[in-house]
């Protein structure tokens, strides 16, 4: 809703955010080749699934509309679900840790509850007989039931010790107290706290490296990919709209937002109002934008990408990720030939880009409500919206928002909500429709539309004015009957 101040639009995302996964999360990357004016790009895809390990099971909710969305563009469901790489956030790995130091290990699937129950009493029947340093080996176990098996035996029978082959085997082998003692202390052991916690935090890892490079965070309409990232990768999302704001910052210093850069670049160069990113960056690359400009940065896919050199894969993470990087470049570049009347000299700098883009730098876009943009790095600029107008409806009773914005909505688009039982105020982003709502109901049978003033409508002015008028009466009255003259017998 145009109504829509920050506050409330975050903690509206913030419910959409715990709801749902990420199913896929695409990284580009690029440096510039030696003596060579070019940025060789790495684009990188990665398919995700949550950690399921120990007591960790998440519930995430499917959108029908969404899989048949990304069924159409060829999203790999088997590769999300079967060959997902985990993540967590810190309170969940907190969560894990105490498990692992405490021994309170559990496992929540029950699948692999079946698979460990299988291969306990495997181990059992041959445990009986077995002699010191004999081995057998359990086979079959995927994913995280290589560690939870293991954790499982160790924990259960103080005689074993257990050891993965790879290839989905685990080698189960009979020793001595004293000598599972010693194997327990060594720096081999791959059961260790901190490997298991390293292969549970999976991309996790991943998102903390770009934590601590400090570089900057490029996307395309970012916000929710910024709550995502936060939610899913490093802490819940937090109640207080500023206090998630302030982690992002602290996260990554420098964001930039493309949509926001591009909305500018509108208004200062001849370029067509398209937001789908595939459609922006197709017109960067028209050559009709910037005919044979040699200092125009070239963008290479490296080797082991070529596949989006050849192919568009629009909606897929990591081409969109390419995308991306590759409207930052060119969209940077048209801001610094605009920006000087010199020529641009033949190899621009990257920082002579983030020197030209400095007033976007942590603007992130914000989708039709009170601001423009959020800033990560300050105060929220307010958005210079159209005049309110205020709808009092006479003679139509039951009228409800939805059908006021039925019946503006053949002529222009406006959202609404309700002021009083007869009143309702419209909002739009754009001033002709408030202009073309002004003048075709200026004689409306049941509806009289005119400007918002506050003083005027607003019902706490209005209440307050009420208030006052029957104070000041009941002053007026006491003024009048304590000064009449008394009558004496």
């Amino acid at each position: 809703s145009l109504f829509d101040s920050p506050e409330e639009r975050y903690l509206k995302a913030r419910q959409s955010v715990q709801r749902f996964t990420v199913t896929q999360l695409g990284k580009c990357c690029s440096d510039t080749e030696d003596n060579l004016p070019r940025y060789v790009v790495h684009s990188y895809n990665f398919f995700l699934f949550p950690s399921t390990l120990g007591v960790t099971d998440v519930e995430f909710t499917l959108s029908a509309s969404s899989i048949q969305f990304l069924s159409r563009y060829g999203f790999d469901y088997n590769k999300f679900l079967k060959d997902g790489i985990p993540y967590m956030n810190e309170a969940q790995e907190k969560i894990l840790s105490q498990q692992l130091l405490g021994g309170s290990w559990k496992v929540s699937s029950a699948l692999d509850r079946d698979v460990l129950k299988k291969a306990i009493d495997e181990v059992t029947c041959w445990i009986a007989a077995a002699e010191e340093e004999e081995t057998m080996i359990l086979q079959d176990l995927s994913g995280y039931q290589m560690f939870e098996v293991q954790l499982v035996l160790r924990q259960a029978l103080q005689n074993v010790w257990t050891q993965p082959l790879g290839d989905k085997k685990v080698m189960v082998k009979k020793v001595s107290p004293q000598h599972r003692q010693l194997l327990e202390n060594s720096p081999y052991d791959c059961c260790q706290k901190e490997l298991i916690l390293l292969s549970a935090r999976g991309f996790t890892n991943v998102f903390q490296t770009l934590v601590e490079a400090k570089k900057p965070l490029v996307g395309h309409n970012m916000l929710m990919d910024l709550m995502h990232l936060h939610d899913k990768f490093y802490k819940p999302l937090p109640e207080s709209y500023e206090e998630f704001k302030r982690n992002i910052h602290n996260l990554f210093p420098v964001l930039i937002d493309t949509k926001t850069v591009t909305k500018s670049i509108w208004k200062k160069c001849p370029f067509p109002r398209v937001s789908n990113l595939l459609e922006v960056y197709a017109v960067l690359c028209s050559s009709n934008l910037n005919p044979k400009d040699p200092t125009c940065p070239v963008i290479a896919l490296a080797s082991d990408c070529s596949r989006y050199a050849e192919k568009k894969c629009p909606h897929e993470a990591g081409y969109d990720a390419f995308l991306c990087g590759s409207v930052l470049l060119k969209s940077a570049h048209l801001l610094l030939c605009r920006s000087t009347d010199d020529a641009v000299e033949a190899d621009p700098s990257f920082s002579q880009y983030l020197t030209v883009l400095a007033e976007y730098l942590n603007k992130v876009n914000f989708i039709r409500g009170g601001v423009s943009s959020i800033n990560f790095s300050g105060e929220d600029a307010p958005c210079q919206h159209p005049p309110l107008l205020v709808v009092h409806v006479r003679g139509w009773p039951g009228l409800n928002e939805r059908q006021i914005y039925q019946e503006f909505k053949a002529l222009c688009r406006f959202d609404v909500r309700r002021l009083s039982k007869n009143q309702f105020i419209l909002l739009s982003n754009k001033f002709k429709h408030v202009r073309c709502v002004l003048r075709d109901y200026k004689h409306h049978p049941h509806l009289r539309v005119s400007v918002y003033r506050h003083w005027r409508h607003s019902p706490c002015v209005n209440c307050l004015l009420q208030v006052s008028g029957i104070v000041a009466l009941w002053s007026l009255l006491a003024f009048v009957l304590g000064g009449a003259p008394c009558c004496s017998f």
